[in-house]
């Protein structure tokens, strides 16, 4: 056992120093790490804090460790020496390569900052890193959607209220509302990443420091918008990496709702849709069975993303300013929301293109269901009737047709006239499912004309037009 340092006359134990070690966690850090210990170095130097060929040593040290974690050569499970990753954290691991490597001259890289400014920095430079990775990955399945919507835009399905049918709509205008609520998703990972684009560098443990450091420099050097003011605030706060995962749970929710989707018209109950033998593993017992797995896993996967998003905030929740131990915990959740995230959105545009949409089975859905209903009071209403009216008249018609199992056009114009007399013989013209969505016209509705264009606008606005 070592010999304790400074103020300690005990050396903690190993079970101790394995406990409170983060390193197999926030290794994942080490380049991000590196870049602010080199922003931050090249700094010193320019304030004369520390000489210029220290500073040159210092650099050229964090470029060789920087090479060798790339290249696999230092790791946290490398043999002793040089190679190995080691230390109480990525900070301190990092830092003791350095002085391994250069010499006395290393142990100036910590000189005006703390760990507590240096991780907060190190989370943020991650976000920002991610938050690009995942907004791609939203963007590919945005995609994979738009793909499928416009091979189906013209295929007519029932849309649903309540899990009930409620009214024709194009395929094509189903599946956009997930591009729809994609876009949002992209916006607000874009969004978290802008407000953490401002260094905590400088704040060190607390309360600033005694050096004439210059913030502004080390914060544009890692193309930073700028600079937190308050140096408590700076390393006691997480709504940065909250913010983020938030939007990764939002984000996971809307995957889910299209898994659960999925799930359902795959079965044999509703035959909507048949997802391809790849995403649909086989049973270990029933040699009938494909299960929707993929969709399900995706599905599963969004309550660890809401459980990451909840511990995030109970770690903050009662935590006095500024820095606690505590704070260590963040990263686990942090990265496993990124990780989960980015993994379902790519496999579920990996399933799409495997889809495929049971357009006959829509077709026989749709004839003589009672979905038309709203066409029908509608135009009542056109004809003058108060909608209310309108809307009770045609409730009478549908419970009239439920108990006689007919469908609505299949009703007598003269029974239709017991119910309203301003039913007349043109009804039947609206009791067609192509006809219903050919007549909406407000903007965003169904209309095949409008569906047509949101199409060319997505593929713009995703590139996807040659």
């Amino acid at each position: 056992m070592k010999k304790p340092a400074g103020l300690y006359s005990r050396d903690p134990g190993a079970s101790i120093l394995a406990f409170t070690s983060s390193l197999p966690v926030d290794q994942r850090l080490a380049e991000d790490d590196i870049r602010g210990s080199l922003a931050h170095v090249q700094m010193l130097a320019r304030r004369k804090i520390i000489s210029g060929r220290d500073a040159r040593a210092i650099s050229r040290g964090l470029r060789q460790v920087l090479k060798g974690i790339r290249g696999g050569r230092i790791s946290p499970g490398a043999k002793k020496g040089a190679g190995r990753l080691a230390g109480d954290d990525i900070h301190m691991a990092v830092e003791s390569l350095v002085r391994g490597t250069i010499g006395r001259a290393g142990g100036n890289l910590h000189t005006a900052r703390s760990r507590n400014d240096q991780v907060a920095l190190d989370e943020r430079l991650y976000l920002v890193r991610a938050g690009d990775d995942l907004q791609k990955a939203v963007r590919q399945l945005q995609a994979s959607i738009v793909r499928k919507a416009r091979r189906y835009q013209g295929v007519l399905m029932p849309g649903y209220t309540h899990l009930q049918r409620a009214q024709p709509v194009l395929l094509g205008h189903h599946l956009l509302a997930y591009v729809s609520m994609l876009e949002r998703d992209r916006g607000r990972l874009r969004d978290a990443v802008g407000r953490a684009r401002f260094s905590p560098l400088g704040a060190a443990a607390l309360a600033g420091t005694s050096f004439p450091i210059d913030r502004k420099g080390p914060a544009r050097a890692l193309g930073l918008d700028g600079v937190e003011e308050n140096s408590i605030d700076a390393v006691a706060d997480r709504d940065a990496l909250i913010e983020f995962t938030a939007a990764c749970a939002v984000t996971m929710m809307h995957l889910s709702r299209l898994a659960e989707e999925l799930v359902l018209w795959s079965s044999r109950e509703w035959g909507f849709v048949r997802i391809g033998d790849e995403s649909t593993p086989g049973s270990s017992i029933m040699p009938q069975k494909k299960n929707p797995d993929v969709a399900e896993l995706i599905r599963g996967k969004t309550g660890r993303v809401y459980g990451d998003l909840v511990a995030l905030l109970t770690i903050m929740k009662a935590l006095p300013l500024a820095y606690n131990r505590d704070l260590q915990e963040d990263k686990p959740a942090l990265f496993d929301a990124v990780d989960t995230t980015g993994q379902s959105s790519r496999m579920m545009a990996r399933m799409l293109t495997s889809v495929r949409f049971n357009v006959r089975r829509f077709e026989v859905e749709l004839r003589g269901d009672p979905a038309l209903a709203t066409e029908l009071a509608d135009y009542l209403a056109r004809k003058g009737v108060p909608f209310r009216e309108a809307h009770a008249a045609v409730g009478a018609v549908v419970a009239e047709c439920t108990r006689a199992r007919i469908a609505l056009a299949d009703l007598p114009l003269a029974r239709y006239r017991k119910h309203h007399s301003r039913f007349g013989a043109d009804l039947y013209r609206v009791l067609d499912p192509r006809g219903s969505v050919k007549v909406k016209k407000s903007a965003g509705s169904t209309s095949p004309t409008l569906v047509a264009g949101a199409l060319k606008k997505w593929e713009r606005r995703l590139r996807l037009l040659r």
